[in-house]
């Protein structure tokens, strides 16, 4: 279909890569605790846009050059890993009572889950590696096969975020009477992103 080698397998690896525990659903669910369905919305499409970049940058051969040159890949994971830490940082050392972290307008919600996309090494593996694995050199139509895997990373990564933006909006609103369990997520949520940029800065 369209020069996929197999649709099918395409779209189970694209549900499976965004149920993977990371940075990314992180974003989505903080953002949504602390700016509501716009925030969370927001974020979706931050990580949207994300994703994009990074399947047309492989699309253009940037896979070539962090193969030819791999400390290029080395930097992208040390200022991954930097970011996320600095980010899971300020939320853990956040006083009480103080502007939450991820409380701002919603269009840098959609900034920060952006960033996070493009600095997340999973994200880059995926796109850099896996995914040319799924283009049929022998059908391939060009554009319009990578524009048609770009539509499906595109639908699948909505529908995902737009649930996980109505699940975590649904708890929240049962949590918001209760604003020790609010900051304590918080303070969880910093060690979560502060572990991912260890985690990263470990696998380099």
């Amino acid at each position: 279909m369209f020069g996929i080698a197999d649709y099918g397998a395409f779209v189970v690896a694209i549900i499976v890569f965004l149920l993977i525990p990371g940075p990314g659903n992180l974003a989505l669910i903080t953002s949504t605790g602390k700016g509501g369905m716009k925030g969370g919305l927001a974020a979706t499409l931050g990580v949207i846009l994300g994703d994009q970049v990074l399947m047309w940058l492989a699309v253009a051969g940037v896979a070539a050059l962090l193969g030819a040159y791999p400390t290029a890949f080395s930097a992208v994971q040390w200022l991954g890993a930097a970011y996320l830490a600095w980010l899971g940082g300020k939320m853990l050392l956040a006083k009480p009572g103080s502007a939450p972290v991820l409380h701002i307008k919603p269009h840098h919600y959609m900034k920060q889950a952006l960033m996070i996309t493009l600095l997340n090494p999973k994200a880059i593996v995926f796109y850099m590696a896996f995914f040319p694995l799924f283009v049929d050199p022998t059908r391939h139509q060009g554009l319009s096969t990578f524009g048609f895997m770009a539509i499906t990373i595109a639908a699948l990564t909505f529908a995902y975020g737009l649930t996980v933006v109505l699940l975590t909006h649904f708890l929240a609103e049962r949590l918001k009477a209760n604003p020790l369990i609010s900051a304590g997520l918080e303070k969880v949520a910093g060690v979560f992103l502060i572990g991912f940029g260890v985690k990263l800065a470990m696998s380099r």
